[in-house]
């Protein structure tokens, strides 16, 4: 009976799974809901660690500020002691603010997320956060969902590239969760941890985004993150207010960044063990609480304080640098911890010190204090993390006020651009970069980074000398079919390219026939080239500005040409083999081959074994395309005994190891020859 009802289950399951938009609609509302339950969960750890360090479930900072000093240096110590063993035992990924390791998983390892970081990372930020760590809550929340996920989605064999999708559902349900902010948490998934904007990854992403609301607004109520003064532009002068906020958040948003990683360098150079670390880190931060509580924790009441005013702009500023300080002690001793948060709290100090200070000089033209910090926050959190989108779109649902939104674009904007002018990481990626990670490299973002000009070039080249006259140039254009003509020199060195646009003003004019015009007259010498060797995209580049074809140059000599329309065609190639490896890989891993496109010579995709004739030896050398006629869509290297690692996008340089798997697309009958190493014979 039960048997019987296992398999009628996983029957529906596979019925089901064929529809892939109800699927993955169906896996995203269920992601959504486990996130918005951790969240609430998460929240309900926190409490119930600051019940036991402070006494209070929630706190306020009047009575922080009434406790004896070394009850405010014991609590956070303590606290670092736990978060350092939990992160020391179970799992190193829960260390930091999290959100660099989920961009990581996504980018190189294709969403896999180790399931056990859920409960690691929920224990070890509750236990930061409660104790007084100077963090937030929304970046574990997001690893938190971000590992639900990618657990789901690895546990009902999800393949990769809908796993990605699932990370970033799992992400999008945490902020939205956190914030009570469902259209915010769906573009911090889709700008900041997978990049990508596509209907497909979207919709699941927004669905999941709004479950966790749902569960968050039924457990925790319908309240914004911040209540939020009234707000008006009072003259459109203020504006430049609001840029010059923008031009500072932009600097401070690098001095935390710089300040975060020097600590850590600061930190990893002192040897002792990392728990006691954590220890040392929890105790400097209750020393700072001594004298300014307002940094312990996520901070959110004293945001509050700097909405409405009642903050001296001194002093905001002053917490500016201590909250910068105490976070970048946290997060470098080891504890484990958003910056989010920080982030909305240092920025809403520095447009509260801002906006006093501006309301003070011109009290009659400017917004209260409330409005610079509400837009200080919005422009620190953008500047920080490079995500402009992200950071307008959540202080506009924290607010609810569409009149926020141009001062709040203004400042923002400016604070991303000079950001990215001066430094080239965020706050994110940063961490990813210090470990030579290039996630963009990892993503590899452009398909033909990969593929060499000698593949796509032509080498039926229309020449003519440069002495050609005007007669045989209109010729050689009548009969070529391209649009380009080459000038060379008696031993094919190029001199110069004729386009038709070229020589059409020429032919509009009568009297040019009559003149002696010959092809240097009209040749172009400043022109894009490139050699064999080089990457079609740095062609697809030159495209963005010219349009004619472009010469392909060996030593000087001409030796092909690019035309436009084959790199294009080119490009939807790549892009079709690899959304197709995402598609089909975990098929194929159950039936060994699926037959593609029913032709004569059956091509199909295919997992062979590595032959063992290929292994040592790279995809360059093998020359696979044209040796085997054959494509590798991807490869599967077993890393350890029972675990997978999978390279969607193997480079040529790849060197084929024992044990590797290679996922193939050609005809059958090459397949065969592949399998056995033995190269076809072209007849």
């Amino acid at each position: 009976m039960i048997k019987a009802a296992i398999t009628s289950l996983r029957g529906w399951h596979r019925g089901l799974r064929e529809t892939e938009r109800l699927y993955m609609v169906l896996v995203a509302v269920l992601i959504g809901l486990l996130g918005g339950l951790a969240a609430v969960a998460f929240r309900r750890l926190i409490q119930l660690v600051q019940l036991l360090a402070w006494q209070r479930g929630t706190y306020t900072l009047d009575y922080l500020a009434g406790l004896p000093a070394w009850w405010k240096v014991t609590a956070p110590a303590a606290g670092g002691l736990f978060v350092g063993l939990i992160i020391y035992l179970f799992a190193r990924e829960a260390k930091g603010h999290g959100v660099p390791e989920v961009m990581e998983a996504v980018a190189m390892r294709g969403g896999r997320i180790r399931p056990r970081v859920v409960i690691a990372k929920l224990f070890a930020s509750g236990i930061c956060i409660g104790s007084g760590g100077s963090v937030g809550r929304e970046g574990p929340i997001v690893q938190i969902g971000s590992a639900l996920g990618s657990a789901l989605g690895q546990w009902l064999k999800i393949d990769r590239r809908r796993l990605r999708t699932l990370v970033g559902c799992g992400a999008a349900a945490g902020i939205a969760a956190t914030f009570n902010a469902p259209v915010a948490g769906a573009l911090f998934a889709v700008e900041i941890i997978l990049s990508d904007f596509g209907v497909a990854q979207f919709s699941p992403i927004v669905i999941s985004s709004v479950a966790a609301t749902v569960v968050s607004r039924h457990f925790l109520g319908d309240f914004p993150a911040f209540v939020v003064p009234e707000y008006s532009l009072v003259h459109w002068t203020e504006l430049f207010a609001y840029a010059g906020l923008g031009v500072l958040a932009g600097l401070v948003a690098l001095a935390f960044i710089r300040s975060l990683y020097g600590t850590e360098d600061l930190f990893d150079r002192i040897k002792l063990a990392p728990p006691l670390k954590a220890v040392i880190g929890g105790a400097l931060i209750g020393v700072i609480g001594i004298w300014a509580p307002q940094v312990f924790g996520v901070g959110y009441e004293a945001i509050g304080e700097a909405l409405h005013g009642r903050l001296i702009w001194q002093f905001m500023l002053a917490l500016v640098v201590l909250k910068i300080l105490a976070v970048s002690i946290t997060i470098g001793s080891g504890g484990s911890g958003g910056i989010f948060a920080p982030s909305l709290f240092i920025g809403a100090m520095l447009g509260g010190g801002v906006g006093t200070v501006v309301h003070l000089l011109w009290p009659t033209s400017t917004a209260g204090v409330g409005a610079y910090a509400l837009v200080g926050m919005g422009a620190v959190v953008a500047a920080g993390t490079h995500a402009p989108i992200t950071a307008i779109l959540i202080i506009f649902e924290m607010t609810g006020d569409y009149k926020i939104i141009l001062p709040l674009m203004i400042s923002c904007i400016i604070g991303t651009l000079l950001a990215t002018r001066l430094q080239r990481g965020s706050i994110y990626t940063m961490k990813l970069l210090r470990r030579g990670v290039d996630i963009q490299k990892g993503r590899a973002v452009n398909v033909l980074q990969h593929v060499p000009v000698r593949d796509v070039m032509r080498t039926d080249v229309v020449t003519v000398r440069p002495d050609a006259d005007l007669y045989s140039l209109i010729s050689k254009f009548i009969d070529h079919p391209g649009s380009t003509l080459f000038v060379v020199d008696e031993n094919d060195r190029l001199e110069g390219i004729i386009t038709a646009d070229d020589i059409r003003p020429v032919m509009r004019d009568p009297a040019s026939f009559e003149l002696l015009i010959i092809a240097e007259d009209v040749a172009e010498t400043d022109f894009p080239a490139v050699t064999p060797d080089r990457s079609l995209a740095d062609v697809m580049r030159f495209l963005s500005s010219y349009r004619g074809e472009v010469p392909v140059l060996d030593d000087g000599r001409l030796a092909g040409v690019i035309w436009p329309q084959d790199v294009i065609e080119r490009y939807h190639t790549e892009v079709f083999k690899r959304d197709m490896a995402g598609s089909v890989a975990s098929a194929v891993s159950g039936e060994r081959k699926i037959d593609l496109v029913p032709t004569e010579r059956h091509t199909v995709v295919a997992e062979v074994d590595v032959p063992a004739a290929f292994v040592g030896k790279t995809i360059r050398q093998l020359d696979i395309r044209q040796t085997f006629g054959v494509s590798v869509l991807m490869i599967k290297q077993t890393t350890a005994p029972g675990e997978e690692h999978i390279n969607t996008a193997p480079t040529p340089d790849y060197v084929f190891r024992p044990g590797d798997i290679l996922l193939v697309l050609g005809p059958d009958d090459e397949l065969r020859h592949l399998r056995r190493g033995v190269p076809r014979v072209n007849t």
